[in-house]
């Protein structure tokens, strides 16, 4: 019973020695990491403040706030790691060898990590704007640190690896797209009044812009017929209407005023006495 006590009064005083040595200090290292909270996040506010200023997108501002974040809690909790008397040289070369280690296990992610880095300095597109790169197209909804979203036509999403995006040949329609249709008149068609009756057709369209101009003119002479080009241009999300709308009005509006469109047609002579 007394080794007991004994033991007992050991460990009180072994507490209580350790608490007298090391407990300011810890007391220290914990006012240091609340105050290293504090400040990242004042640095944090002014970081986004800052940027601001240069039109970058919400989500680029996230980031940087946050790494901004991180970067002074890090430097706060080296100072309380410093209050405490570890060792920092052991720890900063241990973690750069697993650092290494993680960064030839995730070359893919890193590369991402990069391009998206990339994409967010050099701004080669914006959230809002419609794409065209790799096959894929659709308008931008989200860029983030390692892929960009595309919302495509048919109401799915497109999630594109930032490293597939960077050193491509990029298409940027910005927010309109340029709606393209072929009219075919009979080569005794009044030009003009056709001209003027298809922009009639375009300026009575909701989805077509005045401004830029469309563009209506004879395009091609073919065997049967004259080519007439009407570009013009829409919202990016009213592509895919605007083109049938168009053609459709085109066609209604020739039959009303009895413009030909021709079809081809093809004279075929028997030849007597050959087989």
């Amino acid at each position: 019973m007394n080794d007991q006590l004994e033991t007992l009064g050991q460990v009180k005083r072994t507490i209580i020695d350790l608490a007298i040595q090391f407990g300011p200090k810890v007391l220290v290292a914990t006012a240091i990491i609340v105050a290293g909270v504090f400040v990242g996040r004042w640095a944090g506010r002014l970081i986004d403040g800052g940027l601001i200023k240069f039109n970058l997108e919400p989500p680029v501002r996230q980031l940087l706030v946050r790494i901004v974040r991180v970067f002074v809690l890090g430097l706060f909790a080296i100072m309380a790691l410093q209050n405490l008397g570890v060792e920092l040289l052991p720890l900063i070369a241990g973690l750069g060898v697993a650092g290494a280690g993680v960064a030839l296990a995730m070359q893919g992610v890193l590369s991402n990590m990069v391009a998206g880095l990339t994409i967010i300095f050099s701004r080669p597109f914006r959230v809002g704007e419609y794409i065209s790169i790799g096959g894929e197209e659709g308008q931008v909804e989200n860029i983030s640190l390692f892929n960009t979203v595309l919302s495509h036509p048919d109401l799915s999403q497109v999630v594109i690896p930032n490293r597939k995006i960077v050193g491509e040949i990029l298409h940027n329609y910005n927010n309109i797209r340029q709606v393209e249709v072929a009219v075919s008149v009979a080569y005794d068609s009044d030009l003009n009044n056709i001209i003027s009756v298809i922009g009639e057709v375009l300026r009575d369209n909701p989805r077509t812009l005045k401004d830029p101009v469309p563009i209506i003119a004879v395009s091609m002479l073919g065997d049967s017929s004259i080519k007439i080009a009407v570009k013009s241009w829409v919202k990016a999300p009213d592509y895919g209407l605007a083109g049938g709308e168009i053609k459709k009005i085109i066609v209604e509006t020739f039959r009303s005023r009895e413009i030909v469109i021709p079809f081809p047609r093809y004279e075929v002579q028997m030849i007597e006495g050959v087989v």
